[in-house]
């Protein structure tokens, strides 16, 4: 059973994306088990947890992409198609881990190809990402790693998601680029209303822009709460992450 930490008592109103109670697996076996998250516009959710915690299986059974074998998601008010191109299409878009960049063709190609009737443009995302800007003519093969990362969020912005789901953003990084990036993310959501669903392993990072998270451990959810209350007992944190037990603090 998962400890919770001054989560909210009203979980599913006006959630964009609500997943209760899912079980998920590969040839018939679990690997995530009744996992529940709420999501609403404007909000990050970070999601944690060492690896082999159930964290990718859960954005794949969130797009689509994994069938349940029990629970039910809900996007936008509708339960979650089984077409991972419709629900794409209604707004819910995965960065993967390997950024699904073409690293043959230009970034001015790459950004070409995303551009989508209801995404931002491209002008808007260079704002977030001005480096990109000077880096249009150059083949994504030879961009570093944070800058193929900018280019796969940059890309992901112009489909148009109402939901952005972003997972392991910060593998293959320096410190120092997942201290630039982060932020990036915190701007997005606040002027764009824009859900995100952040897969992260540098903990205190990710809560310092998160209002959420969750911590899997073994594919299920070990501990939940607000960011602030799970950063300030770090504790309780670490324990869940690794498997060990605690008991969570009484909420204010």
């Amino acid at each position: 059973m998962s400890a919770t930490i001054e989560h909210e008592t009203t979980q599913h109103a006006d959630a964009v994306l609500d997943i209760d109670g899912i079980t998920v697996g590969y040839g018939g076996v679990p690997a995530v088990r009744e996992v529940s998250m709420t999501v609403r516009p404007g909000q990050i959710m970070a999601v944690l947890g060492p690896n082999g915690a159930g964290k990718t299986t859960t954005l794949l059974a969130a797009v689509g992409a994994l069938a349940t074998m029990s629970g039910e998601i809900t996007a936008f008010g509708a339960p979650l198609d089984r077409r991972v191109e419709k629900n794409a299409r209604r707004g819910l878009t995965l960065v993967p881990d390997n950024r699904g960049v073409f690293h043959k063709l230009t970034v001015a190609d790459n950004l070409r190809l995303a551009k989508r009737s209801g995404g931002l443009g491209t002008d808007d995302v260079f704002a977030y990402f001005p480096k990109l800007k000077s880096l249009k003519a150059r083949r994504c093969g030879n961009l570093s790693g944070g800058e193929q990362q900018m280019l796969a969020l940059a890309k992901a912005l112009l489909s148009g998601p109402k939901v952005l789901l972003i997972d392991e953003l910060s593998m293959g990084l320096s410190p120092i680029a997942v201290k630039d990036l982060l932020p990036r993310l915190r701007s997005i959501a606040d002027d764009q209303n824009m859900a995100i669903v952040l897969v992260e392993q540098h903990i205190d990072l990710a809560l310092g822009i998160a209002d959420s998270a969750v911590v899997l451990h073994h594919g299920r959810v070990a501990l939940e709460g607000t960011a602030q209350s799970l950063r300030s007992q770090r504790h309780l944190v670490e324990a869940a992450y690794f498997g060990r037990t605690g008991q969570p603090a009484e909420s204010n």
